[in-house]
């Protein structure tokens, strides 16, 4: 490849990836590998000049904003740090910096992984805070900001205006349990820390930003009016003594001390609360910062070492199949005993069976190992050369190692899961999803009381809260008897429930609640839809063959035929007790739009499922009418131009009349 070429792909490859980085808060490759590649382009720049051109990310100070928060001007710019990669590096930094200050002394601190942002306040009062964006220009987030309640509202000096910058961080506790709820959940997974706090920063409800317990420390004083300050260091101290939680930061001004302190923050990282991906070695005079100053888009005064990924070799000793809460199967590798980023590392994830095939890992090979982002240990490659003889392909089960039933794979991706209606694996999350609101909607009972239950061995599986007793619920911690009488009621309560409640609750894949209610309709009783075909399914609007195919496994298992029995036993409602008026709307779909007055969008959804109607979320050209409440928006325009008749609500309650 010829250099222009290579340039040009260089360009393209970084420029997208920090526009997924910066802009949308995900990212197609580590930091470390960025950071390799935007040196390489540097320096074919400097071998070819001529061919620098203006949308090169050398050439940017940073990326551009969102367009969903308003655009806040720095006063003082939020500048980007000249990266580092070895000791000579820095040694060649601290060199340039004594050419001009032979007595020069500086700040070493931990390199926050998370997002920049700047706080201001006036008069001692927080008025506004702020993304890094560009670092010119950034996005209004002071409402997100707010909810972080390590940042103080108000401060005990009370000076005109006060700018500092700071970087917002998710704890890697915080990290963990988010993840954990989102799996319970059945959702995506965060990949990381950063992405998590950047995810949750630009989140336009606060309250949700506010679930996500952000924390921040701040690291540098931008604007003080009527202060004036010397040397960084106090500027850290008076931040801290103003309530901010901030940076950790060691002054020194010999090379070697200096060297040594960026060895001890990698060899510690795991003791801070937030991840690091680098040390920043900053002059600590403020004077001297002027005398050096900066260049378009760095300060000369100060440099961030990146630690690189470390990599060790280590042996597969053995491969295990973990069932996560969701019902998949994950392989780990089980390794001999490795020192890696500050820890030792006895385990990497194996993602899925594609990621084994593809790699060939095989139990008894030498492997190379690192730390993705510094946090989970992964599998990098196999040193092919010293696989011993005789190893063999690994083979994944068929079965589900922790209940026994039948694992499927995934039809749209690489997943394979359990299909146990009874998998002790996925309980907890089993029984969040039946006592739902949505699902059997028992008042009460939540995932924090139906974790008390798990661990105390009272539940395992849903039929077990039917033979709850008041006295056994007592005993458990913050429950009063009162308490403890009101969910045995709940839970009775439930029995009643009509029967597409029931099939929802079940949790089999791809059936919602709407579908549940389509298939209580049509079969009436639970026996009946137990014992239908995948054709008899198939014949069902919105029921296609991989739905029913989940269906027909469902119904079909051992597990699911003990707990659909145990429901019976305990008076469970299987009878379905919707009645369809008419088919008047068969084949119909129909499309609710705009504040409507005389029932609710979900309430006027049922009267069209009640009539064999279909009620859909968007239009197209398959929507029969559009139903338009009050400031319908762009669902009313897309109608009109689509020429599909749009109904008021009188129209509607005389159609459905």
């Amino acid at each position: 490849m010829d250099y222009r070429a290579e340039m040009k792909k260089l360009r393209d490859t970084l420029n997208e990836n920090a526009r997924l980085y910066y802009t949308m808060d995900a990212s197609t490759m580590s930091d470390y590998e960025y950071d390799q590649l935007y040196r390489r382009l540097q320096d074919l720049e400097k071998e070819h000049p001529e061919e620098i051109t203006p949308d090169s990310p050398t050439q940017r100070v940073g990326d551009a904003v969102l367009n969903d928060f308003a655009q806040v001007e720095h006063p003082v710019p939020l500048e980007s740090l000249e990266d580092v990669f070895d000791g000579s590096e820095v040694e060649d930094f601290l060199h340039k910096v004594l050419e001009t200050l032979p007595k020069a002394e500086y700040s070493v601190e931990p390199k926050v992984d998370g997002l920049s942002v700047a706080l201001e306040y006036r008069d001692g009062v927080f008025y506004k805070g702020a993304t890094r964006g560009d670092g010119r220009v950034g996005e209004d987030v002071t409402e997100n900001l707010r909810t972080i309640r390590s940042i103080p509202m108000t401060l005990p000096e009370k000076l005109p205006r006060l700018i500092m910058r700071g970087e917002v961080y998710m704890a890697r506790s915080v990290f963990e349990e988010l993840n954990e709820a989102l799996e319970l959940e059945g959702k995506p997974l965060m990949a990381n820390p950063r992405n998590a706090a950047a995810g949750s920063l630009r989140q336009k409800d606060p309250r949700i930003c506010a679930q996500r317990r952000l924390d921040i420390a701040v690291f540098n004083l931008q604007l003080a009016e009527g202060r004036a300050f010397s040397t960084h260091a106090e500027t850290i101290g008076y931040l801290k003594s103003q309530g901010f939680p901030t940076i950790p930061q060691t002054t020194l001004s010999e090379g070697d001390d200096i060297l040594r302190e960026i060895e001890r923050l990698g060899d510690t990282r795991m003791s801070f609360p937030f991840d690091i991906d680098g040390a920043v070695i900053k002059l600590n005079s403020l004077s001297d910062r002027e005398v050096l100053g900066s260049t378009a888009k760095c300060p000369k005064w100060a440099v961030a070492y990146k630690y690189p990924p470390e990599k060790k070799p280590s042996r597969v000793v053995d491969i295990v199949v973990q069932v996560g809460r969701t019902g998949v199967l994950t392989p780990k590798a089980v390794l001999e005993p490795v020192r890696l980023a500050g820890t030792t590392v006895t385990n990497a994830t194996l993602h899925n069976l594609d990621f084994i095939r593809e790699k060939d890992i095989r139990i008894g090979d030498t492997v190379i190992v690192q730390k993705a982002g510094e946090i989970i240990p992964e599998i990098v490659s196999v040193v092919r050369e010293k696989r011993p003889d005789g190893t063999e392909e690994f083979e994944f089960p068929d079965t589900c190692p922790v209940c026994g039933a039948a694992v499927a794979r995934d039809p749209d991706g690489a997943a394979i899961r359990c299909t146990g209606a009874e998998c002790p694996a996925q309980l907890l999350r089993n029984l969040i999803h039946f006592a739902s609101r949505d699902a059997m909607d028992i008042d009460g009972v939540g995932p924090a009381f139906l974790r008390q239950l798990i661990d105390a061995k009272l539940v395992a599986n849903p039929a077990d809260l039917y033979d709850l007793k008041a006295e056994q619920l007592v005993l458990l911690e913050r429950m009063g008897v009162k308490s403890a009488q009101n969910a045995v009621d709940a839970i009775a309560k439930s029995k009643e429930n009509d029967l597409w409640r029931l099939i929802y609750a079940l949790g089999i894949r791809q059936v919602g609640a709407k579908a549940a209610k389509t298939l209580a309709a049509h079969f009436g009783t639970m026996d009946a839809l137990r014992h239908a075909t995948v054709e008899e399914l198939t014949r069902i609007d919105d029921v296609g063959a991989v739905t029913a195919d989940y269906i027909t496994r469902w119904m079909g298992s051992t597990q699911a035929a003990d707990l659909l029995g145990r429901l019976k036993s305990a008076g469970i409602n299987m009878i379905s007790k919707q009645e369809l008026v008419d088919r008047r709307f068969a084949g119909m779909t129909f499309v609710l739009t705009g504040s409507l007055t005389r029932f609710t969008r979900e309430e006027a959804g049922e009267m069209i499922e009640q009539r064999g109607g279909k009620a859909a979320s968007s239009v197209s050209k398959k929507t029969t009418y559009v139903v338009a409440g009050e400031n319908a928006g762009s669902k009313l325009k897309k109608a009109q131009e689509l020429s599909i008749p749009v109904l008021s609500e009188e129209e509607f309650l005389a159609l459905i009349e």
